[in-house]
């Protein structure tokens, strides 16, 4: 029986039991951009297992490694199955996972680490003594970039959109320099960066999103306006934002002049976009890895949920109604 599986698997893949699978909102429209022609989207990327079988040129990886990794995007398969089958003979989608990092920490955390990393090292070029402005730092990215950062010696602060998010930072080590409450319309964004900066600007900022227009939906009267990112940004700064849609108007553009500052987008699926890039992206993953082991990193995880309830779990997901993230235990 074994010899006949072995045979039906490839020279270069890999087949993984699934151990746990985290659940992460579907970019539909990347997926639209990239000419993916499919009906179907499968969810659950971010997965942790044990690897079953291996194909004859896969030199990376022996049956029984306990390994992580993040599906690459144009994959059929869900990591919401048994098991999946992966071409990876260069370890290139998988990394070995420590033996005390526990499945559901594994799994819950790689893509925001993957994220904190690509925004903070790749995007902005983080360096000891930099001032940080992490905008709702208490989401399970927000929470990775704080840890990251502190990490490297960065003084950071970060803006709470709730009075529950904002006792969550307060209570974080190691500490937040400034917790910013702008779910308090008396606090002042600009003027509390400004004035924790001594009028400098903050070396560094990652929003969460961008407020575009005075009618936005509740759940977006929140966010900053992009005047306000300006603004407070130092000069020489980095602005790395998520918001997709963003546009500059002149006078922006102007601002940012003047300041010699710069504008990242931050999309961590480019590095499945070009193999130049995957030798980076290995080393990455694997400090991910190695400080998740050691406790550096601690991600903020909602506590894990039995496959039955995935479906239920992913519309939460997909509509952000969880704060923090969603691991699937199989």
């Amino acid at each position: 029986m074994s010899q006949n599986l072995a045979s039906a698997l490839g020279s270069n893949q890999v087949k993984v039991q699934v151990k746990a699978c985290a659940l992460s909102p579907l970019d539909i429209k990347l997926h639209e951009d990239l000419k993916f022609q499919r009906d179907l989207v499968p969810v659950g990327r971010e997965i942790v297992g044990i690897v079953l079988q291996v194909g004859p040129k896969v030199t990376f990886f022996q049956p029984d490694d306990e390994v992580v990794g993040i599906l690459p995007l144009d994959t059929a398969m869900s990591g919401l199955c048994d098991a999946i089958v992966i071409n990876d003979n260069k370890g290139y989608t998988f990394k070995l996972k420590p033996e005390k990092l526990s499945w559901v920490e594994a799994a819950g955390a790689i893509r925001d680490g993957l994220r904190a990393y690509t925004a903070l090292h790749t995007l902005a070029r983080m360096a000891s003594g930099h001032t940080l402005l992490v905008l709702d730092g208490a989401s399970p990215f927000g929470v990775l970039a704080i840890q990251l950062a502190h990490y490297h010696g960065v003084k950071v602060l970060a803006s709470a959109l709730s009075s529950e998010d904002q006792k969550f930072l307060e209570q974080l080590r190691p500490s937040v320099a400034r917790v910013i409450g702008v779910w308090d319309a008396k606090v002042d964004l600009v003027d509390s960066c400004l004035e924790e900066t001594g009028g400098l600007g903050v070396d560094i900022v990652m929003d969460s999103g961008v407020r575009l227009h005075e009618e936005e939906p509740e759940a977006r009267c929140l966010l900053p306006y992009k005047h306000d990112i300006i603004t407070l940004l130092g000069v020489g700064g980095h602005w790395v934002t998520t918001e997709q849609n963003l546009q500059l108007d002149p006078p922006d553009s102007r601002s940012l002049f003047l300041k010699a500052a710069s504008l990242s987008f931050l999309n961590e699926e480019v590095w499945g976009a070009s193999s130049a890039r995957q030798g980076r992206y290995l080393h990455i993953m694997k400090d991910i890895v190695e400080k998740l082991s050691t406790g550096t990193l601690r991600p903020q995880l909602e506590d894990p949920v039995p496959l039955y309830d995935a479906t239920v779990s992913m519309e939460m997901v997909q509509k952000k109604q969880v704060r923090k993230r969603l691991v699937v235990q199989l």
